[in-house]
């Protein structure tokens, strides 16, 4: 069922469908842990139905020059573009329908800030059902981290930044990729629910950055 949801924020509302994957808190913690800076071309990766980089937009929309919202299945793209078009947004924040993989050199270097909420599960982790739309939104069944971090250090421009929202447990495999690719990680902040132990982390990495790495203070959720 298609529903019209208010993000309470600047009057801006997002389709949802609940017979697809619809956002959750993530989400929302990744747009507001996204430092903007004054004229940032931002692009949203694993975009879904548009909710962080149109959250984000709403957070700094005097900041945000354009967002580029990146989504390779088509039922969600369809959604975050018919979000773009009820809020008339057209002129600031774009759609496209793709895969990460084969974005091409056409976006090589062009953002300055990249934010994205991947899949967080390896193959095997709980779907029966690998081919399944929820399935290839939480699990690496179309795209890989080893696939996903080269993709983000090509499209950031040097000196840009990218935020990303993960497990907590893969915090090695993230920091490994990211320096690997030539993206220092600059602030860390992990997401826990209480006083358990945290199951999220948000991280920023800076293109060329050099080693320096700031620990906030843990995000309750």
């Amino acid at each position: 069922m298609l529903v019209l949801e208010d993000l309470n924020l600047d009057g801006l509302k997002i389709y949802q469908d609940d017979s697809l994957y619809r956002f959750t808190s993530d989400a929302v913690l990744l747009s507001r842990f996204a430092t903007v800076k004054k004229g940032d071309v931002v692009a949203d990766f694993c975009s879904g139905s548009g909710i962080v980089g149109i959250n984000l937009f709403g957070l700094n929309k005097n900041l945000i020059q354009s967002v580029t919202l990146f989504e390779m299945q088509e039922e969600l793209y369809s959604l975050s573009k018919k979000t773009i078009e009820y809020n008339n947004l057209q002129d600031k924040i774009s759609a496209i329908n793709t895969r990460i993989q084969d974005m091409g050199k056409a976006y090589a270097g062009k953002f300055s800030l990249i934010t994205c909420n991947p899949p967080y599960m390896p193959l095997g982790a709980g779907f029966k059902d690998e081919k399944d739309f929820i399935a290839k939104c939480r699990c690496e069944v179309t795209l890989t981290l080893e696939e996903l971090i080269p993709a983000i250090s090509t499209a950031l421009k040097f000196g840009g930044r990218v935020c990303l929202v993960h497990r907590a447990d893969r915090l090695a495999d993230v920091i490994c990729l990211m320096r690997k690719y030539n993206i220092e990680p600059k602030r860390l902040q992990f997401v826990s629910g209480g006083d358990k132990e945290p199951y999220l982390m948000l991280i920023e990495g800076v293109k060329g950055g050099k080693s320096g790495i700031k620990i906030l203070k843990n995000q309750v959720n």
